[in-house]
């Protein structure tokens, strides 16, 4: 299925068997997906290319199909690699992208400046439950990070950064959204706080959740508190392994 899935969304999929079998040295790798999105990766970050392009890792309860013109937030973006994926395979989709961590929010812009056009907008903020500033745990020694954290005392990350940061109703109400149709969160462990804090009013306008679990020492900062946190507010959920949880509203997909 992997390969697949390269082929059904990557136009020049021969690149990565060059990589994988040794036949070339290029870095960064340039990438251009059916639809001719231009997608910029470093070999360090092939892997997270991988589990999105290739893996779909967020799409393993999501397959069935989202609104026309459907409204993304992705909350953790990194590199961009899955605002990517979901502006090459959503028709008419706008995609806001939040990543706080200098080093990887400049290869994010790199990306979305090799892509003029699309509906697409970088935020150099996290998201949190609370407003204001963040503490960060990270490897500052890194050009890539994609495990900075708000639980610095126990991810033995050495570097601390603050971030500023805003919450999901800022986000909705800052750009005039109605609705989420879709939330990616790679967030590592902040996804506690941002939906433990979210009014329920404003979760009932998110429609779709896709997210990596990061399990945290609170007794409720893990996957199954998680999961029953979002059924109480109306989701249907599916746990994956790896921490991968997806919830919706709605119609439930046949995967």
């Amino acid at each position: 299925m992997r390969y697949c899935n390269l082929l059904r969304n990557i136009s020049n999929w021969p690149l990565y068997l060059k990589v994988k079998f040794d036949l070339t040295r290029r870095d960064p790798l340039r990438f251009t997906t059916r639809r001719g999105v231009r997608i910029e990766v470093p070999r360090r970050l092939l892997q997270t290319f991988k589990e999105i392009f290739m893996d779909e890792c967020y799409m393993k309860d999501l397959a069935f199909p989202l609104p026309e013109n459907p409204t993304i937030l992705d909350i953790g973006a990194n590199a961009g690699y899955f605002s990517l994926f979901a502006l090459s395979r959503f028709d008419g989709a706008t995609v806001f992208s939040f990543e706080p961590i200098p080093a990887n929010f400049r290869l994010l812009q790199r990306n979305r400046d090799l892509n003029p056009g699309l509906p697409w907008f970088c935020v150099p903020k996290a998201v949190a439950g609370q407003s204001g500033e963040l503490i960060l745990a990270f490897d500052g020694g890194d050009d890539f990070t994609t495990s900075a954290t708000v639980m610095g005392g126990d991810s033995g990350q050495k570097d601390r950064i603050r971030v500023p940061a805003v919450t999901i109703p800022e986000i909705l109400d800052e750009h005039g959204l109605k609705r989420c149709d879709l939330l990616k969160m790679d967030c590592e462990g902040a996804e506690y706080g941002i939906l433990y804090h979210c009014p329920p009013d404003v979760l009932a306008r998110i429609d779709r959740i896709a997210m990596e679990v990061h399990g945290g020492p609170g007794a409720d900062q893990n996957i199954d508190s998680l999961e029953a946190f979002l059924q109480k507010e109306g989701f249907a959920t599916r746990q994956r392994p790896v921490g991968m949880l997806s919830a919706w509203r709605g119609e439930k997909s046949d995967g």
